[in-house]
């Protein structure tokens, strides 16, 4: 007969939180972004809104916006323990839609950079004075 702490175990497995597998997975460098993420409404566990302690099974859909980028993820394994990114990649599966969704994102990052993002350093003096030109106008 089976020890009851065993069936546990093997139970606990099966789920996991939302938070600790996003953290595991890669996505969030601790699980206090993870946190901040998902009661922030970036992430969503099969369409749905939730909080860091949902349980997460596998085979669950993601949607997770991290650093700008949107991904949507079906859940494949369930790691307790941050592992290298190459292992982490095995947690889950990306849909087609959503690599194609980040290949053109990245695309159009590189064709059309940010406004300043050429801008270096600290304004040089004209440029200062024309800075105070500008604010003090209003």
């Amino acid at each position: 007969m089976p020890h009851p702490d065993h069936a546990s175990d093997r139970h606990a497995a099966a789920r996991m939180r939302i938070d600790k597998w996003l953290w595991a997975a890669r996505f969030f460098k601790t699980r206090s972004l993870a946190n901040q993420a998902i009661e922030g409404g970036h992430v969503r566990l099969n369409g749905q809104a939730v909080k860091p302690a949902r349980e997460l099974r596998v085979g669950d859909s993601l949607d997770i916006v991290a650093g700008g980028t949107q991904w949507t993820v079906i859940v494949r394994g369930l790691n307790e323990q941050r592992r290298p990114a190459v292992e982490a990649q095995q947690l889950y599966e990306e849909t087609p839609d959503s690599v194609a969704r980040r290949a053109a994102e990245r695309e159009e990052r590189r064709l059309a950079p940010a406004p300043g993002s050429d801008l270096r350093g600290r304004p040089t003096k004209k440029a200062r004075r024309q800075l105070r030109g500008f604010n003090e106008g209003f």
